[in-house]
């Protein structure tokens, strides 16, 4: 479970987060949406210890980021631009992730690529990828140790109608294993189809919805 309580940040003057609380629950997916600026990706950032709160705090399963751990202990992100070594390949560079902890095996990243689309014997460097396909390896890396926990900020862009349909599946797929999710989209079809509770953000406040139904 994430707690989240009074948390503000103030940027160059800006207040970016303004005293946020919420708490979130495992086995949902909360989709938080909003206009560029609204705050969106600060809380993200703040979630995953990227960042660090004017005041207020985040605490995981008891644990608060900054205090008790730097950042969250079982965790899968993307935020803002995918980046990865562009003279590698795809497979490449998700075996010098997961070679970190080593808790998956050569053969589950071959499995999670072809989850999301991707060929685990192409030789290509990622510098030849498309957009796309940079997008997809994102997810891949995500995903592939079975996080606790997703933050995922505009994982669909890029993406086509089928990568699209593909990583709703897998969102569905990772909810059903118990992961709590954060998922921040500009498409409204994503947190409406996707989100247990939607999150709309603005000014850095932020007010919640559950889904009907």
């Amino acid at each position: 479970m994430i707690e989240i309580k009074n948390l503000s940040k103030n940027i160059k003057g800006n207040q970016v987060l303004d005293h946020v609380s919420c708490c979130l629950d495992e086995g949902n997916v909360y989709g938080i949406y909003g206009r560029n600026g609204s705050g969106k990706t600060m809380l993200m950032r703040c979630i995953l210890g990227l960042i660090f709160a004017d005041s207020g705090y985040v605490k995981i399963d008891g644990n608060i980021i900054g205090k008790d751990i730097d950042f969250p202990i079982s965790v899968g992100a993307i935020i803002e631009s995918p980046a990865f070594f562009s003279y590698a390949s795809g497979y490449e560079n998700l075996k010098m992730l997961a070679d970190i902890k080593k808790v998956i095996s050569s053969d589950e990243i071959c499995k999670t690529m072809r989850r999301v689309g991707l060929d685990d014997k192409d030789k290509r460097p990622v510098s030849k990828y498309s957009l796309g396909m940079k997008q997809r390896l994102a997810i891949a890396q995500a995903v592939m140790e079975s996080p606790d926990l997703l933050v995922l900020d505009e994982p669909t862009n890029a993406l086509d109608e089928q990568g699209v349909s593909m990583f709703r599946d897998i969102i569905k797929e990772e909810k059903k294993r118990g992961a709590l999710i954060v998922l921040a989209s500009h498409n409204k079809e994503d947190i409406e189809l996707l989100a247990d509770v939607r999150i709309w953000m603005s000014n850095g406040r932020m007010e919640e919805k559950k889904k009907e139904g």
